[in-house]
């Protein structure tokens, strides 16, 4: 058996609206994400770590963001297609450690739901999928409340 390593790193700012999606969960907020999808950087940065690990590129060279047909996709979707991507060259994730980092929404509140989801998404138990969160104490973009970063970590094994 060959084992991988993978990291991703996603951002999306802050916009008008009324809710975010992190982890594929739909969590109440004052603001929005702007993205050409549904702005879920818990899962879009472990789609490029689980690319990454592959050695199959990026996010957005699966799924570029002018393309019309990802235009307000759901993330997990786009997660599960990743997922079958390594299916397909004898890949599967054995676990995943996911830092979301923002200054709100508060992410303990949803972390169990998003391993869940994460979960049943890539055929493993919760116990497989690590969801945590940091703040950055007030400095930088997320500290100023302008958006919010997330980064991901994945073991791949060959199948």
């Amino acid at each position: 058996m060959k084992l991988r390593v993978g990291q991703g790193i996603d951002v999306h700012a802050f916009c008008e609206g009324d809710h975010v999606t992190l982890g594929g969960v739909r969590i109440a907020h004052n603001k929005g994400l702007a993205a050409h999808s549904d702005g879920d950087v818990a899962l879009h940065a472990l789609c490029d770590a689980m690319l990454g690990a592959a050695a199959l590129g990026d996010i957005g060279r699966h799924f570029p963001p002018g393309d019309p047909e990802w235009a307000d996709a759901d993330s997990r979707d786009l997660l599960r297609k990743v997922d079958l991507l390594l299916k397909h060259d004898g890949w599967g994730v054995n676990n995943a450690d996911i830092t979301l980092v923002c200054e709100q929404p508060k992410i303990t509140p949803h972390a169990e739901q998003m391993q869940s989801n994460i979960a049943a998404d890539l055929g493993l138990d919760p116990e497989d999928i690590s969801i945590k969160a940091t703040t950055t104490e007030g400095l930088g973009f997320c500290g100023r409340g302008e958006g919010i970063s997330a980064l991901a970590v994945v073991l791949i094994k060959s199948w």
